[in-house]
């Protein structure tokens, strides 16, 4: 059974645990203690509010004089966290006929009658669960011809009396607990209890309320209510914010859409400013308060009596990523928070909204379907369904939208030149999500709504049957996975100022290393803007897929003699030593990490039976020999077939001349730096150590034949991508012939779950919302499964090599969770695509923080 100190008044220092009276009335409690001008408020305990839920009330209210007096209360729901959210506020508490006739002296008997009227619906929809449309209709249907409203507040009593058998309340304490009462159920109800959960909430998780007085708003002088902060929500500038409702109550403001005003004069249209300067005054200097006493800026919800402000909560101010980081900025500045502190109130994964363009929220969206949203960001522009015309389009200046079922590697020129990505197929690290990360391109995959027909040309919504052709115009949500029509108005990103300084100071608060997946020196030139501590992924069949290399390679793939493909590996050796000597000179001695080709060669030959024909043609052979050469290749499961270091030994010269390339770049760059260079050389798709030994070997042919023509002397780290569980579980035997391992948890989780990462999205969601996995493992590392094998593979590795480099390659390296687990795994780096290592940057700094901070 409850007890009766279970209602405390809220004064300067009461004892208002947040478990024990909820959030709201512990932030109350503060504003009170800091001296800010507000009512006597009291707070009702979580154990209070599950006894009245069973009709249990206290045998007496200790405000219960002041209702009786004729003063109205509002009540107010307090869940032990905010995001809970709670039963919506009941405003006027304790209004009777008595109490009408009272305000009616002092307010006239219009506002008198009006505010009576309002609490009848308000107590008759909120409380006794009267349908809010009838009783709407009710009203409407009354022509109220007199100047007091009398007519319409006649209806509203007896609209209640009708259906509720008996005339409305006129004892004010009465009011008070049904209306608690019934706020105490609500919560406790089936629907809010699901809602919660949804926000991770407890089954039992707690609500106590406030009981406050009344500042009514109504009157005569300037009198309202508003919410509002000094900051702009767009972009963190200093500005009043907010809407203010002259004789208004509560959150009235935001609900009276062109009624309602303004705060500052600046902006459009009447405001608080010039209808009250001294309760505007009143108003900023509450927000300077607020921002000292709770170390943030505020939102402040207010009611103005006579032109004097009333404050009645503060949470913190509305903003998006980029105004929280402008904010976080100038609370350090002012010496409000400190440096750690900053860092860690920003999401990481709210900076996407910060690196991209994204939509306006202003703007209307005609959404047409959704996907999986892969890679963060919004992009307009014309469809096209093919690489070739996403090329013709780019060479036009007009933007474009490239839309396939599903991308292949010869894409990439494509995507290259388009806006955004579209595929019918695939999940969060299909390869169209992948590419498209590391491009930084908006991408939506799995988008199994629609019906995408490359050869008609032809964008089928299927379940509205809109038919959309190339040419039209589409805008990309890559964060919600929306496709919408049209071209919404876009937001473009700022990474200059107080983002700049921000993540400055990550530096300072993180040993666990940010390298990026950089696969062209594009790649590596934005990689080093954004401030990265090395490549840790260069895929090196990226770089031949070029229209000049890619012909070149299919030539290596058709030559039919040792001969024909040295002459084809001749070629190609010139062009991977220029990218690596650009490669090497951008990262200007940092740490790169080269992936020898790891693609099965079908994935270098064409599909269809146009581009077959075309390269026929160009290469001078029948169109079955081509064909045939194709079939040949081709395997039932290529990923798991002849690729990665199997392709290595088998067809070895490959990687003899990427070895090469390396090392005459490696050379050419230290004669000219004067510094001495180590590029670490990554064996993808390896199980078994005798594969390295192999590889090995050719490589330290290769380097001493380079030394001995460049008269160099010459290092390198030799490292494996743990891909295979067989890698992981042999680490310890596999650390005996490397320097490194790096973790490319996309296949590895692929090959652990069994998984394949471009069907996995036809079937993640329900999986995800049935509980069969907590969250997608290919978008957060599976730390039960995948963790363990990696946790194993770097306790056994480290045993053989105790200074064996550990790191992570995957698209997890971008994930923060991911990202905390690697750290309190004692990894070295992770690495992630180049757009996404600001988020790594300060998911690091934060999980060396917070170690910091669990140790202290």
């Amino acid at each position: 059974m409850a007890a009766e100190c279970d209602i405390i008044r809220l004064k300067a220092g009461a004892s208002t645990p947040t478990d024990v009276f909820g959030a709201r009335a512990n932030t109350l409690a503060e504003l009170i203690a800091a001296g800010f001008h507000t009512t006597d408020a009291w707070a009702i305990s979580v154990d209070r509010i599950r006894a009245i839920a069973r009709s249990d009330f206290p045998k007496s209210w200790p405000f219960a004089d002041r209702l009786n007096r004729g003063e109205l209360f509002s009540l107010r729901s307090s869940p032990v966290v905010r995001a809970w959210g709670g039963p919506e506020t009941l405003l006027n508490i304790g209004m009777t006929g008595v109490v009408r006739d009272r305000l009616a002296q002092t307010l006239g008997l219009e506002a008198a009658n009006s505010l009576y009227c309002r609490f009848v619906q308000d107590y008759s929809v909120q409380v006794m669960r009267l349908d809010e449309e009838e009783f709407e209709e009710v009203l409407a249907g009354v022509k109220d011809d007199t100047p007091d409203r009398a007519k319409a507040l006649a209806a509203c009593l007896d609209y209640y009396e009708y259906e509720m058998d008996e005339p409305f309340p006129q004892d004010p304490i009465e009011q008070l607990q049904n209306a608690a009462r019934s706020m105490a159920s609500a919560w406790m109800g089936t629907s809010a209890r699901i809602l919660r959960e949804a926000k991770g909430a407890d089954n039992d998780a707690g609500l106590g309320l406030i009981a406050q007085q009344m500042v009514l708003g109504v009157g005569r002088g300037e009198s309202g209510a508003g919410v509002g902060q000094f900051i702009s929500p767009r972009n963190g500038a200093i500005m009043a914010h907010g809407r203010y409702l002259s004789q208004g109550q509560g959150l009235d403001a935001l609900d009276a859409g062109n009624d309602a005003s303004f705060l500052g004069a600046d902006e459009r249209g009447p405001s608080l400013e010039t209808l009250a300067p001294e309760a505007f005054e009143q108003f900023h200097a509450a927000t300077e308060l607020a921002r000292q006493v709770f170390r943030d800026d505020m939102r402040l919800e207010f009611t103005v009596h006579d032109s004097q402000i009333f404050v009645l909560d503060a949470v913190p101010a509305e903003r998006s990523a980029r105004a929280a980081v402008a904010v976080m900025v100038r609370l350090v500045e002012d010496g409000i928070k400190s440096k750690r502190e900053a860092l860690l109130g920003i999401d990481p994964r709210s900076l996407n909204e910060i690196l991209h363009p994204q939509i306006d929220p202003k703007a209307t969206r005609d959404v047409l379907a959704s996907g999986i949203g892969a890679s963060p960001g919004a992009a307009t522009g014309r469809i096209v369904f093919t690489a070739s015309a996403a090329q013709a389009s780019k060479a036009r200046n007009e933007p474009c939208i490239l839309v396939r079922v599903e991308t292949a590697p010869d894409d990439i020129r494509g995507m290259h030149s388009a806006e955004g990505v579209l595929t019918e197929r695939g999940g969060i690290t299909s390869h169209a999500a992948v590419v498209a990360r590391g491009l930084g391109l908006p991408c939506v995959v799995g988008a199994s709504s629609l019906d995408i027909d490359g050869r008609a040309k032809s964008l089928n919504v299927i379940k509205t049957g809109v038919i959309l052709k190339e040419g039209d115009v589409i805008t990309l949500d890559g964060k919600t996975g929306e496709i919408i029509l049209g071209a919404p108005k876009l937001v473009q990103p700022n990474l200059s100022g107080s983002f700049d300084t921000f993540m400055s100071w990550t530096k300072d608060y993180r040993k666990l290393g940010v390298r990026a997946n950089a696969d062209t020196p594009s790649d590596a030139r934005l990689a080093r803007a954004f401030g990265v501590d090395g490549v840790g992924l260069c895929r090196t069949e990226h770089m031949f897929f070029e229209e000049n290399r890619l012909n070149v390679m299919r030539e290596l793939i058709f030559a039919e003699t040792a001969a024909g493909r040295e002459s084809a590996l001749n070629l190609l050796l010139p062009m991977q030593r220029e990218d690596f000597i650009e490669l090497f000179s951008i990262m200007q001695g940092q740490p790169v990490c080269i992936r020898l080709l790891d693609p099965p060669l079908h994935e270098f030959l064409p599909r269809s039976r146009d581009e077959i024909r075309h390269l026929a043609e160009e290469m001078n052979l029948s169109v079955s020999k081509v064909t045939s050469r194709i079939e040949e290749l081709s395997e039932f499961n290529p990923m798991l077939g002849t690729r990665g270091v199997r392709l290595g030994i088998t067809v070895p010269e490959i990687y003899d001349m990427q070895a090469r390339a390396i090392f005459e770049a490696a050379a050419e760059v230290q004669k000219k730096t004067g510094k001495v260079l180590e590029p670490e050389i990554m064996v993808p798709l390896v199980s078994a150590n005798r594969e390295v030994e192999i590889v090995r070997a050719r490589i330290e042919t290769v380097v001493s034949n380079v030394e001995d023509a460049t008269g160099m002397k010459l290092k390198f780290a030799l490292g494996v991508i743990v891909e295979t569980p067989r890698a992981a579980l042999r680490a310890r035997d596999i650390a005996k012939s490397v320097t490194f391992l790096s973790f490319g948890t996309n296949d590895l989780t692929q090959m652990t779950y069994g998984l394949s990462r471009d069907d996995a999205g036809r079937f993640m969601r329900q999986y995800v919302a049935e509980g069969v996995f907590p969250e997608d493992p290919f978008h957060t590392l599976d730390i039960e499964g995948v963790g363990e094998l990696m946790l194993m593979a770097a306790s056994r590795g480290r045993e053989e090599r105790p200074d064996l480099t550990l790191g992570l390659c995957g698209e997890h390296g971008g994930d923060p969770v991911s990202i905390a687990f690697c750290y309190a795994a004692g990894f070295d780096y992770v690495s992630c695509s180049p757009f996404r290592t600001p988020i790594a940057r300060l998911a690091a700094a934060q999980a060396q923080i917070l170690d910091s901070k669990a140790t202290a």
